[in-house]
């Protein structure tokens, strides 16, 4: 706050408006102040802090002090806000309402939103610098040297190509870097295709594992997001469709069914940077069924959730597991899981609704649990 200075709310010589917003309060670094809910004028030279209600006290800020801005993460509740972090104060400043101050940032916060219009408009100011090219005449100190005549745009000129240069190489190289990692994947699919043909159909296990595992870093290409698709019940249905289209080839290599954790992880491993929350998953996986696609949500007695093709049912899970149970005579989740690929938790599961549906038994001991065909309801054939 010490880099404000008091004003008089006239403009200054080549100065113009580009922006004003209502209720806006000032904050010394993290610190509230007493100028609370003014109007924040900003122009081509300076942001102007006026009293909304006696407008009597305005505090200006020269925009050649500020360093560069940048939006405050919003936290749950609050108001938004902008940073200007600033250059240290001149000697020869002219006076303000704080004299030192330990912050060299400032922040804005808006009561009455026009946050994101206003930002806009002071990185581009911060960016062009007009007041460079129109300088202000201080009130008090050494006058600023004017870069008017012929000379002064000559040297704008020079200064604007060399910035156009600048820019122009970075973009450049960034460009290359891009061609680069471009030329990486269409080698990698232009190796995955070539081994598929020669192989023609006939890939071992450990390749067919290596190319499961090169799909899965592709991700996914269009993730869907609150920013894309809104959110509320629309978000959570396009979210559904498109979980049933990455997930329903893996269930059906998974034997049918896959613990809904597993989902979790494999669904933000494909996604990157757009990670998904448990909740979101699980609101999304309830649409699949009212949506009729082929993939829905099941929660065993144990509590475990897991998704399943619609396809292969119920029945035909248990079916599976009961005679898996009649070849091994006993399975424990632990045997099941490797027998079937899946994990302990999901194969508990499967195993306690095959119990619930009469089709086994369980035992109970120091060794944990261990289930056997219901030889009740079946028994063996003579």
């Amino acid at each position: 706050m010490d880099r404000f200075e008091w004003g008089s709310g006239n403009m200054l010589q080549g100065e113009t408006q580009v922006k004003q917003q209502h209720g806006v309060r000032l904050h010394d670094g993290s610190d509230k102040t007493a100028f609370d809910r003014g109007i924040i004028t900003l122009t081509t030279h300076r942001m102007i802090w006026t009293n909304s209600v006696q407008q009597t006290t305005i505090i200006c800020l020269p925009l050649s002090l500020v360093v560069y801005a940048e939006e405050v993460p919003q936290g749950r509740g609050k108001s938004p806000q902008i940073a200007c972090h600033l250059y240290p104060s001149p000697p020869d400043k002219p006076p303000g309402p704080v004299m030192m101050s330990g912050h060299s940032y400032i922040q804005l916060t808006f009561k009455e939103a026009g946050e994101t219009e206003f930002f806009r408009c002071l990185t581009e100011e911060l960016s062009r610098k007009r007041w460079e090219y129109m300088p202000a005449p201080k009130a008090a100190g050494k006058p600023r040297a004017i870069h008017a005549g012929i000379v002064g745009i000559e040297r704008n000129l020079e200064k604007k190509w060399r910035d156009t240069d600048e820019n122009i190489s970075k973009a450049f190289e960034d460009l290359n870097k891009l061609m680069t990692k471009a030329k990486e994947m269409v080698d990698l699919s232009r190796t995955i295709a070539n081994k598929i043909k020669d192989k023609q159909g006939n890939i071992t296990e450990d390749e067919t594992v290596q190319f499961k595992s090169y799909l899965l870093s592709l991700g996914i290409a269009n993730p869907v997001t609150r920013e894309t698709h809104g959110t509320g019940t629309k978000y959570h249905e396009e979210l559904a469709k498109q979980l049933a289209d990455v997930l329903t080839k893996p269930i059906e290599e998974s034997g049918g069914m896959m613990a809904l954790s597993d989902v979790y992880c494999r669904i933000n491993r494909a996604r990157g940077m757009e990670l998904l929350s448990p909740d979101d998953l699980v609101a999304a996986c309830q649409q699949f069924e009212a949506l009729r696609l082929p993939l829905r949500l099941r929660v065993f007695s144990s509590g475990v959730m897991v998704i399943e093709l619609v396809s292969k049912g119920e029945e035909a899970i248990i079916r599976q597991t009961a005679e898996l149970l009649g070849e091994k005579t006993s399975l424990s989740p632990d045997e099941l899981s490797q027998s079937a690929g899946i994990s302990i938790l999901l194969a508990k599961g499967r195993l306690l609704a095959t119990e619930e549906a009469g089709q086994a038994c369980r035992d109970e001991s120091v060794e944990g649990i261990r289930f056997f065909p219901n030889l009740f309801l079946n028994p063996p054939t003579r």
